[in-house]
């Protein structure tokens, strides 16, 4: 099985992604065989609370925070990014070489995501949420989990999935939707389990699948085989795979996987590398 387009990788042009290299994760492709790479470099709006303690403390993203503990991303140099897809093109001339975003919360900034967008053109857009609300304010998953109840939180960042993809937001693909799972405090709530959050699991899917967008096979943590069962069984017409690569040697890490997963539930090639796998039943 030929491996399939890698839709999610970051470069050092991703502000939070201090290992990564552009030209490296090419390297990288050509190296494994790899036919389609693209650059999905984050593209964040939100402003949320760095954990001064606990175990996902970060001292680069300490240093990033202002007098308040409060990160507030850089903005997306997008003609400098664009330069450097052409320099690796030049490099790697039989790699098929993917332009991207990875935005984040698109549906709360509608206005400032335009303006980047018209800064392309943008092969990959993906859309991801984040963050959610706390309090006054905003925190990622990880930052959350300590003092809120992880089963609530859950279902909150499924109930705000349908929000997002409502509308003509401009991204095709939904990217992690089992983003705060990577985090998941199994030490005090046990292994995670999807069929308890079947409901919240299925209704997002299902809108997500009528808004005709494609469903991210992420495999940052291997995607449960439930959640790629439901998308079919609620009518998600195609799938793209990311290995959400901050680094090059994590570039189509577990794609082998993924794509048998991915054929075992009804979803196959495109006619080209660079197309998404659509449904064949």
């Amino acid at each position: 099985m030929s491996l399939p387009a890698d839709s999610h990788v970051h470069s050092e042009w991703s502000w939070d992604t201090l290992t990564g290299s552009m030209e490296g994760s090419c390297a990288q492709a050509v190296a494994i065989g790899l036919p389609v790479i693209a650059f999905t470099e984050h593209v964040d709006h939100t402003r949320w609370a760095v954990p001064t303690d606990g175990p996902y403390r970060s001292d680069s993203l300490t240093a990033a925070a202002d007098a308040d503990g409060l990160l507030t991303p850089p903005p997306f140099d997008a003609e400098g990014y664009l330069a450097a897809i052409e320099r690796c093109r030049d490099r790697f001339p039989g790699l098929r070489i993917l332009t991207g975003l990875e935005i984040g919360e698109p549906h709360w900034y509608p206005d400032q995501i335009a303006k980047i967008l018209a800064a392309g053109p943008f092969d990959r857009v993906l859309g991801s949420l984040h963050c959610l609300p706390d309090g006054a304010g905003h925190a990622e998953p990880w930052a959350l989990f300590p003092h809120r109840d992880p089963a609530e939180l859950v279902r909150e960042y499924l109930a705000e999935i349908p929000r997002m993809v409502a509308g003509s937001h401009p991204f095709a693909v939904l990217a992690h939707i089992d983003y705060p799972l990577r985090f998941w405090p199994a030490d005090r709530s046990g292994p995670f389990d999807p069929e308890k959050f079947k409901d919240e699991f299925r209704y997002a899917l299902k809108a997500t699948a009528e808004s005709g967008r494609a469903l991210e096979i992420n495999t940052r943590i291997p995607l449960d085989a439930t959640i790629l069962r439901w998308w079919h069984e609620e009518g998600g017409a195609a799938v793209s795979f990311g290995s959400d690569a901050h680094q090059p040697e994590l570039v189509a890490h577990g794609f082998r996987e993924a794509a048998a997963m991915a054929e075992a539930f009804g979803f196959r090639a495109g006619p080209t590398p660079y197309a998404l796998w659509g449904r064949s039943s």
